[in-house]
């Protein structure tokens, strides 16, 4: 009986550890997963706080709220279930959507320095009013264009752990989504409501609370701006490096073999190899990034000033 009992309590030992380590490997593969899809990530960032400019203070937060439970909607109810499908049945369809999605991400970086170079910001903030109706609006909006940007995030990560079984992969996606979800609106909250905690601290006794609440109000502005750089530059890197590395494993090498050889040259350059190697890498997948969506705004442009001016004409 002794012998049967120590038996089954090393049985139960040996299935904690092989818990333990799997836990381990989906907490280890969601963190890679995660990091692939730190460019989106970014950008999914910047483009947030935009949508609750011009609300009143009290609003939003309840308003990031409800954009967040959209977005962890999108990524686990709607995208989760056809990605993992897609994975199952048909994994080189996913590489396919990837790319798609790369080039959108690509269309929007070039579609911002566009309308930068053309001093027209009027895209970038959406018209808010007040009233409920407004903010439903406003967070419809924000849901629809978190679902393309969460659709990324989840198809990278996807192709991070492809190769793992699907029960795995759907636990490691899930893990993914949650802490995407947490970081990026935990993060977009301190941001809206930076410049009211550095109000707070301005009106403090303490010099240093003061300064601090000032430089506080005084870079926000600055703060945004710089997202929006980054954001911007983060779409042209992740959507052509996602285009460089699709296109290598559909069968078109070139590319990928040129940017790898230029990377072989400088990787042996004592203690700064790997920057550089690494430097190449993201130059030109910017570069890519950049060309294939001026490509993509040029043909667009095209086809909605002919629309513009059909219109135009009718009336």
């Amino acid at each position: 009986m002794a012998g049967g009992l120590a038996g089954l309590l090393d049985d139960i030992a040996a299935l904690a550890k092989l818990a333990a380590a799997s836990i381990d490997d989906v907490g280890a593969a969601a963190g890679r997963a995660s990091a692939k899809a730190a460019g989106v990530v970014i950008d999914d960032t910047a483009v947030t706080p935009a949508y609750v400019r011009g609300l009143a203070a009290d609003r939003e937060l309840p308003i990031i709220k409800r954009i967040a439970v959209g977005s962890l909607r999108n990524k686990l109810l709607l995208i989760l279930p056809i990605a993992l499908v897609l994975s199952a049945i048909a994994p080189t369809l996913v590489e396919v959507i990837l790319m798609l999605g790369g080039t959108y991400l690509c269309f929007e970086g070039a579609e911002k320095i566009y309308h930068r170079l053309k001093r027209d910001d009027s895209h970038v903030v959406p018209a808010v009013m007040k009233g409920p109706e407004a903010e439903e609006e406003v967070v419809k909006g924000a849901v629809r264009t978190d679902l393309i940007l969460s659709a990324e995030i989840m198809v990278i990560s996807l192709k991070e752990v492809i190769d793992e079984p699907i029960v795995q992969r759907a636990i490691i996606l899930v893990v993914v989504a949650l802490i995407i979800t947490i970081i990026v609106y935990g993060v977009v909250a301190l941001i809206v409501k930076m410049d009211d905690i550095g109000l707070k601290l301005a009106g403090q006794r303490s010099d240093s609370s003061q300064k601090l609440g000032r430089a506080m109000v005084n870079g926000m502005p600055k703060l945004l701006t710089a997202l929006t750089v980054v954001g911007t530059a983060a779409m042209l890197w992740v959507g052509g490096h996602i285009l460089l590395i699709g296109t290598d494993e559909l069968g078109w090498h070139g590319p990928y073999d040129f940017v790898h050889d230029l990377e072989k040259q400088v990787e042996d350059i004592g203690g700064i190899g790997g920057l550089f190697a690494w430097l190449i890498n993201t130059g030109i997948s910017a570069i890519i990034g950049l060309a294939v969506g001026a490509i993509v705004v040029a043909v667009i442009s095209r086809f909605h000033g002919s629309s513009d001016r059909e219109v135009s004409v009718g009336v």
